[in-house]
């Protein structure tokens, strides 16, 4: 599990283009036969990816949790974005189809990852935050989500959201999860931006075409920076910061949330006009 440590926003004003990416991007996240966590100082977010072929694997504790068991003191959100799959927690199984998600709750001793198949391996895209209650393990299925239209074609970003980890769906302490998918002819998200100084994110960017690429916006408003980002590759994203992006063509994303917390559309609005 690698480290990711915080940083002031003034700091960044004076770091080069792969001192920016080496703090805030992860540039892998999914490789055969492997769990990839890293572990961010930034609100004590654990994200990454299992990506089980012919055995399963569990996440192995590293020294920075100082635990006995993963989620000894946390909360896990799960989407699969790959194959079919199946998670095993405390000996009950859940089967994962391609963007299905799990909600676990804090105290879930034994989590193993499975695919259905090798050949179209699953692959597990985990948000975990420290936790102070346990709450019902709760298996979310894409198709019974009513996602959220936003936006239109004459502004470029019309997307559905859809909220898996939310009041609306099920309880957690902090953790809020979903997945955003631009329609066709579709290239920005979260436009116009915002900041929550209360809350953190981390965004995976996925479904994308080798050749695409993200353009994602980061900094104080009025001080921006980027990022250029490929296929499954994840931004932190501080609370000081905006988290905005646009792509060379759609593509879709995880967002992950967790800080003060769970209200989804508390958020300080950035006007157009003082962005630089």
């Amino acid at each position: 599990m690698e480290t990711r440590y915080a940083h002031h926003p003034e700091d960044i004003k004076t770091y080069t283009t792969e001192q920016l990416r080496s703090q805030f991007l992860v540039e892998s996240i999914f490789t055969e036969g492997n769990v990839n966590l890293t572990y961010t100082h930034v609100d004590r977010m654990i994200f990454g990816g299992v990506m089980p072929m012919t055995e399963g694997l569990t996440i192995s504790l590293s020294k920075e949790l100082g635990v006995s068991y993963f989620l000894e003191r946390r909360e896990m959100g799960v989407i699969n974005i790959g194959g079919e799959g199946v998670i095993v927690l405390d000996g009950v199984e859940y089967y994962m189809k391609r963007r299905d998600g799990l909600y676990v709750g804090k105290g879930t001793q034994e989590i193993l990852f499975y695919s259905k198949d090798a050949a179209d391996p699953a692959k597990f895209y985990i948000n975990s935050v420290p936790a102070h209650q346990t709450f019902p393990t709760v298996k979310i299925d894409i198709n019974s989500i009513e996602p959220l239209r936003l936006g239109n074609a004459r502004t470029l970003n019309q997307r559905a959201i859809y909220q898996y980890i939310h009041p609306n769906v099920c309880q957690s302490c902090q953790l809020q999860l979903g997945l955003t998918m631009l329609e066709a002819g579709s290239a920005w998200n979260t436009m116009p931006c915002h900041t929550h100084e209360r809350r953190m994110e981390v965004y995976l960017y996925f479904d994308m075409e080798p050749e695409t690429r993200a353009f994602h916006f980061m900094g104080q408003p009025y001080e921006t920076r980027h990022l250029v980002v490929s296929n499954d590759q994840a931004v932190i994203s501080p609370s000081w910061s905006i988290h905005s992006g646009v792509g060379t063509s759609n593509y879709t994303f995880i967002w992950g949330m967790c800080g003060e917390n769970i209200t989804y559309d508390d958020m300080d609005a950035v006007k157009m006009e003082d962005l630089r």
